[in-house]
């Protein structure tokens, strides 16, 4: 019963620890790079889908993302919603492919980013510790319907506490890693 409470607990913060890296794809470095693009929505044949699944994205330099439309009549819709969508991108189009560049990070917008970024860590660091609480809430509970006794709830306390440390000490160090990427120039 301890085993499967601190597997669940496990797969839980995994699940926060990976939501933790999909935000943090969002925050854009001064490097060009596809993910950058992937919470962008095209109008579709009626419905919105990802860029990804109506056109190539590829690096073209350091700085700029190349788009390459499936379909020509796509080429004007890609680009409005890479401009609405509040990346501060601006599309060049050229033809049927559209050229993306990566604007410069100001130390402004760095620093910024840099916030976000710590506002991120701190919600996936929430979001652990209160998956802690509440299995440690469980094994009280299980405690009281003595279901388990006083020693099983220590060790289960303890199993606990280590995996949730484990999983701190990787936002934490997700996190570096984002500065790092953010400060490099």
């Amino acid at each position: 019963m301890l085993n499967e409470m601190t597997q669940d607990a496990a797969e839980r913060m995994q699940k926060s620890l990976d939501a933790l890296v999909t935000n943090f794809k969002k925050i854009r470095t001064g490097r060009a790079h596809p993910s950058i693009l992937e919470g962008v929505q095209v109008p579709y044949y009626g419905s919105n889908v990802p860029l990804s699944q109506v056109a190539n994205i590829s690096v073209e330099d350091g700085r700029t993302l190349s788009i390459i439309p499936w379909e020509k009549p796509m080429v004007p819709v890609i680009e409005k919603a890479i401009m609405t969508s509040n990346l501060g991108l601006n599309p060049a189009t050229a033809g049927e492919n559209i050229r993306v560049p990566m604007p410069p990070l100001t130390e402004e917008t760095r620093k910024g980013y840099i916030k976000q970024a710590r506002q991120e860590a701190e919600s996936a660091r929430v979001s652990i510790r209160n998956i802690r609480r509440d299995e440690n809430g469980d094994l009280k509970d299980l405690l009281k319907e003595k279901e388990i006794t006083e020693d099983d709830l220590r060790r289960g306390e303890d199993q606990i506490q280590k995996i949730t440390d484990k999983f701190v000490a990787e936002v934490d160090v997700l996190l570096e890693q984002k500065e790092k990427d953010l400060m490099e120039i």
